[in-house]
Protein backbone atom coordinates (compact mmCIF):
# COMPACT_ATOMS: atom_id res chain seq x y z
CA UNK A 1 0.00 0.00 0.00
CA UNK A 2 0.99 3.25 -1.12
CA UNK A 3 1.49 6.17 1.30
CA UNK A 4 -0.17 9.77 -0.09
CA UNK A 5 2.66 12.22 -1.54
CA UNK A 6 2.63 15.05 0.76
CA UNK A 7 5.03 18.39 1.39
CA UNK A 8 7.81 17.07 3.13
CA UNK A 9 8.28 20.91 4.38
CA UNK A 10 4.93 20.89 5.87
CA UNK A 11 6.43 17.90 8.43
CA UNK A 12 9.88 19.10 9.30
CA UNK A 13 8.27 22.11 10.33
CA UNK A 14 6.03 21.22 12.29
CA UNK A 15 8.40 19.14 13.97
CA UNK A 16 11.19 21.72 14.39
CA UNK A 17 8.12 23.80 16.33
CA UNK A 18 7.53 20.70 18.16
CA UNK A 19 11.30 20.67 19.00
CA UNK A 20 11.95 24.12 20.33
CA UNK A 21 8.48 23.85 22.86
CA UNK A 22 9.42 20.39 24.23
CA UNK A 23 12.99 19.17 23.41
CA UNK A 24 12.81 16.06 26.33
CA UNK A 25 9.92 14.50 24.39
CA UNK A 26 10.95 14.64 21.29
CA UNK A 27 15.24 14.88 22.06
CA UNK A 28 16.32 14.60 18.15
CA UNK A 29 17.06 17.75 15.68
CA UNK A 30 15.43 16.83 12.84
CA UNK A 31 13.32 14.36 11.46
CA UNK A 32 14.39 10.94 10.13
CA UNK A 33 15.44 11.04 6.84
CA UNK A 34 13.51 8.45 3.86
CA UNK A 35 16.49 6.34 3.86
CA UNK A 36 16.13 5.38 8.00
CA UNK A 37 12.32 5.15 8.10
CA UNK A 38 12.58 2.51 4.93
CA UNK A 39 15.29 0.64 7.10
CA UNK A 40 13.04 1.06 10.27
CA UNK A 41 10.00 -0.29 8.56
CA UNK A 42 11.83 -3.01 7.34
CA UNK A 43 10.86 -5.12 9.93
CA UNK A 44 7.32 -5.18 8.79
CA UNK A 45 6.22 -8.60 8.22
CA UNK A 46 4.34 -9.80 5.02
CA UNK A 47 1.76 -11.67 6.71
CA UNK A 48 -2.07 -10.38 5.70
CA UNK A 49 -3.58 -8.76 8.24
CA UNK A 50 -0.77 -7.92 10.46
CA UNK A 51 -0.42 -5.60 13.05
CA UNK A 52 1.95 -2.73 13.43
CA UNK A 53 2.69 -0.45 15.81
CA UNK A 54 4.96 2.82 15.78
CA UNK A 55 6.13 4.65 19.29
CA UNK A 56 7.13 8.17 18.84
CA UNK A 57 5.26 8.81 15.48
CA UNK A 58 6.85 12.61 15.02
CA UNK A 59 6.31 14.12 12.16
CA UNK A 60 5.47 11.13 10.31
CA UNK A 61 8.37 10.36 8.00
CA UNK A 62 8.97 6.77 9.43
CA UNK A 63 5.24 6.01 9.32
CA UNK A 64 4.85 6.67 5.91
CA UNK A 65 7.72 4.08 5.06
CA UNK A 66 5.48 1.87 7.42
CA UNK A 67 2.42 2.14 4.94
CA UNK A 68 4.37 1.64 2.18
CA UNK A 69 5.23 -2.23 3.20
CA UNK A 70 2.00 -2.63 5.43
CA UNK A 71 0.02 -5.94 4.17
CA UNK A 72 -3.10 -6.48 2.72
CA UNK A 73 -5.41 -6.04 5.57
CA UNK A 74 -2.89 -4.74 8.14
CA UNK A 75 -3.51 -2.77 10.77
CA UNK A 76 -1.51 0.52 11.77
CA UNK A 77 -1.13 2.08 15.00
CA UNK A 78 1.13 5.29 15.87
CA UNK A 79 2.00 6.22 19.80
CA UNK A 80 2.84 9.40 20.14
CA UNK A 81 2.84 11.99 23.46
CA UNK A 82 3.36 15.27 22.33
CA UNK A 83 0.36 17.28 21.65
CA UNK A 84 1.30 18.95 18.34
CA UNK A 85 3.00 15.87 16.90
CA UNK A 86 -0.52 14.35 17.51
CA UNK A 87 -2.33 16.97 15.64
CA UNK A 88 0.06 16.80 12.92
CA UNK A 89 -0.48 13.50 12.23
CA UNK A 90 -4.12 13.11 12.47
CA UNK A 91 -4.41 16.28 10.37
CA UNK A 92 -1.86 14.75 7.72
CA UNK A 93 -2.63 11.37 7.79
CA UNK A 94 -6.13 10.63 8.41
CA UNK A 95 -5.68 6.69 7.32
CA UNK A 96 -3.38 6.40 10.51
CA UNK A 97 -4.42 5.66 14.13
CA UNK A 98 -2.93 7.90 15.90
CA UNK A 99 -3.08 6.93 19.67
CA UNK A 100 -2.41 10.01 22.20
CA UNK A 101 -0.64 8.18 25.11
CA UNK A 102 2.57 7.34 26.66
CA UNK A 103 4.37 4.39 25.11
CA UNK A 104 5.12 2.84 28.77
CA UNK A 105 1.99 1.85 28.58
CA UNK A 106 1.79 -0.20 25.61
CA UNK A 107 -0.23 -3.24 26.55
CA UNK A 108 -3.41 -1.57 28.09
CA UNK A 109 -3.15 1.05 24.67
CA UNK A 110 -2.80 -2.51 22.95
CA UNK A 111 -6.24 -3.64 24.79
CA UNK A 112 -7.83 -0.07 24.29
CA UNK A 113 -8.11 -1.07 20.59
CA UNK A 114 -9.33 -4.39 20.40
CA UNK A 115 -5.53 -5.83 19.81
CA UNK A 116 -4.02 -8.01 22.20
CA UNK A 117 -0.62 -7.92 20.06
CA UNK A 118 1.37 -6.54 17.74
CA UNK A 119 3.19 -8.54 14.73
CA UNK A 120 6.03 -5.66 14.48
CA UNK A 121 6.61 -2.59 16.64
CA UNK A 122 8.64 0.34 15.38
CA UNK A 123 10.13 3.34 17.10
CA UNK A 124 12.50 6.45 17.24
CA UNK A 125 12.14 6.69 21.44
CA UNK A 126 14.82 9.18 22.77
CA UNK A 127 16.48 6.38 24.47
CA UNK A 128 18.76 8.71 26.17
CA UNK A 129 15.96 10.78 27.59
CA UNK A 130 14.96 8.35 29.57
CA UNK A 131 16.08 7.37 33.27
CA UNK A 132 17.14 3.41 33.36
CA UNK A 133 13.89 2.17 35.20
CA UNK A 134 11.66 4.17 32.43
CA UNK A 135 13.66 2.00 29.58
CA UNK A 136 12.94 -1.32 31.00
CA UNK A 137 9.47 -0.69 31.38
CA UNK A 138 9.19 0.93 27.85
CA UNK A 139 10.96 -2.48 26.68
CA UNK A 140 9.28 -4.93 28.73
CA UNK A 141 6.18 -3.26 27.31
CA UNK A 142 7.71 -3.86 24.26
CA UNK A 143 8.22 -7.60 24.52
CA UNK A 144 5.36 -8.41 26.31
CA UNK A 145 3.03 -6.76 23.00
CA UNK A 146 4.67 -8.98 20.32
CA UNK A 147 3.77 -12.00 19.18
CA UNK A 148 5.73 -15.21 19.10
CA UNK A 149 7.81 -14.39 15.66
CA UNK A 150 6.96 -10.04 15.84
CA UNK A 151 10.02 -8.26 15.60
CA UNK A 152 11.04 -4.71 17.48
CA UNK A 153 13.25 -1.92 15.53
CA UNK A 154 14.40 1.70 16.93
CA UNK A 155 16.21 4.33 15.55
CA UNK A 156 19.10 6.09 17.31
CA UNK A 157 22.22 8.41 16.14
CA UNK A 158 25.74 7.54 16.16
CA UNK A 159 26.51 10.48 18.17
CA UNK A 160 24.52 8.56 21.42
CA UNK A 161 26.31 5.32 21.12
CA UNK A 162 29.24 6.94 23.66
CA UNK A 163 26.65 7.79 25.85
CA UNK A 164 26.16 5.46 29.19
CA UNK A 165 22.44 5.58 28.87
CA UNK A 166 22.42 4.22 25.49
CA UNK A 167 24.91 1.66 26.82
CA UNK A 168 22.70 0.62 29.42
CA UNK A 169 19.71 0.73 26.54
CA UNK A 170 22.05 -1.67 24.50
CA UNK A 171 22.33 -3.82 27.77
CA UNK A 172 18.74 -3.66 28.06
CA UNK A 173 18.03 -4.95 24.47
CA UNK A 174 20.69 -7.81 25.25
CA UNK A 175 18.74 -8.98 27.97
CA UNK A 176 15.10 -8.52 26.18
CA UNK A 177 15.28 -9.98 23.38
CA UNK A 178 16.90 -13.77 21.78
CA UNK A 179 18.54 -11.31 19.33
CA UNK A 180 20.04 -8.18 19.23
CA UNK A 181 21.17 -6.29 15.59
CA UNK A 182 22.38 -3.28 13.78
CA UNK A 183 20.93 -2.15 10.03
CA UNK A 184 22.83 0.52 8.28
CA UNK A 185 24.70 2.87 9.23
CA UNK A 186 22.55 5.60 7.39
CA UNK A 187 25.75 8.42 6.50
CA UNK A 188 23.43 11.13 4.46
CA UNK A 189 20.79 11.18 7.97
CA UNK A 190 21.24 14.20 10.23
CA UNK A 191 22.80 12.59 12.34
CA UNK A 192 24.05 9.40 10.82
CA UNK A 193 22.06 7.25 12.20
CA UNK A 194 21.46 3.56 12.96
CA UNK A 195 18.65 0.83 13.44
CA UNK A 196 18.71 -1.67 16.11
CA UNK A 197 16.37 -4.46 16.03
CA UNK A 198 15.31 -7.19 18.53
CA UNK A 199 13.62 -10.44 18.25
CA UNK A 200 12.01 -13.02 20.78
CA UNK A 201 12.95 -16.38 21.28
CA UNK A 202 12.16 -18.50 18.76
CA UNK A 203 12.50 -16.70 16.03
CA UNK A 204 14.39 -16.65 12.95
CA UNK A 205 17.95 -14.33 13.28
CA UNK A 206 17.70 -10.90 13.02
CA UNK A 207 20.00 -10.26 10.49
CA UNK A 208 18.04 -12.20 8.30
CA UNK A 209 15.63 -9.81 8.11
CA UNK A 210 15.20 -7.86 5.07
CA UNK A 211 16.74 -4.25 5.38
CA UNK A 212 19.28 -2.02 3.70
CA UNK A 213 22.35 -3.24 5.84
CA UNK A 214 25.02 -0.61 4.94
CA UNK A 215 22.97 1.96 3.14
CA UNK A 216 24.02 5.47 3.29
Amino acid sequence: MLSQTRPAGGDTLTFLRAIMRNPQQLGAIAPSSKAVARLAASVVPATPGAVVVELGAGGGVISDAIRDRLPPGGRQLAVEVNEGMVSHLRRSRPWLEVIAADAGDLGKLLRQAGLSHADAIVSSLPWTLFEEARQRRVLEEISASLVPGGTFSTVTTLTVLPLQRFRHFRGLMEGTFATVGTLGPIWRNVPPALVYTGARAGERPVEDLPGEPGAG
